[in-house]
């Protein structure tokens, strides 16, 4: 790329990524349960802070990208699965989330596993 767009580049990355950190940091404080919160702490954190990464990685020209990029991929990688096992753990202390119209698919495979067990 031109040296002319690549700080450009940078900067736009490195500001997407803060304001999608915000809006998680919003969702945190706004949403009404620990399953909302959790979803838009882990969702909008990682985004934000894989364009954050991004930013850097275009800012550094070569210098720190590659380290930049490989926390990229463990970010990718393990964000989702640490977000399930807390919200698993969560629900397992028997912290309810709060339902819709759908239910709560876990307590119906839960209590499916009962019955079953019983037999």
């Amino acid at each position: 790329m031109s040296a002319g767009v690549l700080p450009w580049l940078a900067s736009a990355l490195l500001l997407a990524g803060a304001l999608i950190g915000l809006v998680g940091a919003i969702g945190v404080l706004r949403l009404p349960d620990s399953y909302t919160r959790m979803h838009a702490a882990s969702k909008a954190g990682a985004l934000g802070a894989v364009l954050v990464l991004a930013g850097v990685a275009a800012a550094s020209e070569g210098a720190v990208s590659l380290e930049a990029l490989f926390a990229i991929a463990v970010l990718l990688a393990t964000t989702p699965l640490a977000a399930h096992a807390v919200s698993r753990a969560a629900y397992r202390a028997g912290i309810l989330p709060r339902t819709g119209p759908l239910g709560d698919a876990m307590a119906q495979d839960s209590d499916q596993k009962d019955s079953s067990s019983r037999r």
